[in-house]
């Protein structure tokens, strides 16, 4: 058996830990952050289900629901109620063809998949979660708000710089963060042949903002009949790209007699973090306002940030991480996660499964 230390506790390394767990390994997670998963964030609030990140993943994937059925959570997949999607074109909302709004949005999966629309679970993506650290917690050690400054190549195993001071060896480190935390991360590892890990430095990601708005049913004067709508001129509606209409795409979203949205922005650095909850809710509310009758103020709202999240991937990127795994060939240290073998939570999972099974 052997020693396993995951350097992040998304869903990643997660799954990597559940399944080498599983086989009796000796398991440690490790993880900046409080609160574990990374980008699958799911808040529950007086009946109103709330996304903070990812809202699910492709409806064809494979690896997600054997997932799912290996922890016993199957049965709680559920499916959009609707695939219809609309564009708003400045004036009006029109009805698109299936497909056509993640085309417009740039969402980075095989064209096969757009137009199937997405699956999730019952009480959101954090239900994923929380049925992998419940798998956990008898056969791992999980150490949320720990880090690990370093990882280095001692003569019998893999050495783990610790914050405070401390230390930890082990036979196996698996890397499952954002690219450019694993490229400071592997420098010293790899030492004077650190270029592929250096490369990964500058990989391209984008920071995206999303507001979730809560109001009486009656106070919308639309139908709801779709997924949402994505826009054709995100400048001109203060910078909203898309919104997701979430208790019409989703069953059990919102109490009965409300509705839920949820609407996403790119902003820039300064707007991010220069401008307040209660400024980011008006704005939103605002730019809803110009796109459907909106008769009254919303009763609650949600602000997820995500700043330089995520990862943008193209050929360039696909090659350094391809050089790196081959400069890490060998040395008992192994990547993980959509950040590193491509976007979306189906790639997660097919990422954190093949790199437990190398173990």
């Amino acid at each position: 058996m052997a020693r396993v230390g995951v350097i992040g506790g998304g869903l990643a390394g997660l799954i990597v830990a559940y399944r080498r767990a599983a086989r009796g390994d000796t398991v440690v997670v490790f993880d900046p952050a409080p609160r574990l998963g990374g980008q699958l964030w799911t808040e529950s609030t007086a009946g109103f289900v709330v996304e903070h990140g990812a809202e699910g993943f492709v409806a064809n994937s494979a690896a997600v629901p054997k997932l799912a059925d290996d922890l016993g959570i199957e049965g709680e997949l559920v499916g959009q109620t609707t695939l219809l999607s609309y564009g708003f074109d400045g004036t009006g909302l029109v009805p698109l063809a299936p497909g056509q709004a993640g085309a417009f949005l740039g969402f980075q999966v095989p064209s096969d998949d757009l137009g199937r629309g997405i699956r999730t679970f019952r009480r959101g993506m954090g239900q994923l979660i929380e049925a992998l650290l419940a798998g956990l917690r008898a056969n791992a050690e999980v150490r949320p708000s720990s880090w690990v400054r370093a990882v280095e190549l001692g003569r019998d195993a893999v050495h783990l710089d610790l914050d405070r001071g401390a230390a930890l060896d082990v036979d196996v480190a698996v890397i499952a963060t954002p690219a450019r935390v694993a490229a400071a991360l592997l420098a010293p590892a790899l030492r004077g042949g650190a270029e592929p890990a250096a490369a990964l430095d500058s990989a391209a990601v984008v920071s995206i903002l999303t507001v979730s708005l809560a109001y009486p049913r009656d106070a919308i004067d639309h139908p709801l009949d779709a997924t949402g709508f994505v826009v054709a001129d995100p400048a001109a509606i203060g910078g909203m790209r898309a919104c997701t209409f979430t208790s019409s795409k989703f069953i059990e979203r919102a109490p009965d007699g409300y509705a839920s949205f949820r609407l996403f922005f790119r902003p820039d650095a300064r707007d991010l973090e220069g401008l307040s909850d209660a400024e980011w809710t008006a704005r939103a509310h605002d730019a809803l306002g110009r796109v459907l009758r909106v008769r009254a103020a919303p009763l609650r709202s949600w602000i997820s940030r995500w700043p330089q999240a995520l990862p943008v991937w193209s050929d360039e990127h696909r090659a350094r991480v391809t050089a790196l795994e081959s400069a890490l060939a060998g040395r008992r240290i192994l990547l993980a996660g959509s950040a590193l073998h491509g976007s979306g939570i189906d790639r997660a999972v097919r990422s954190a499964e093949s790199c437990a099974a190398l173990i």
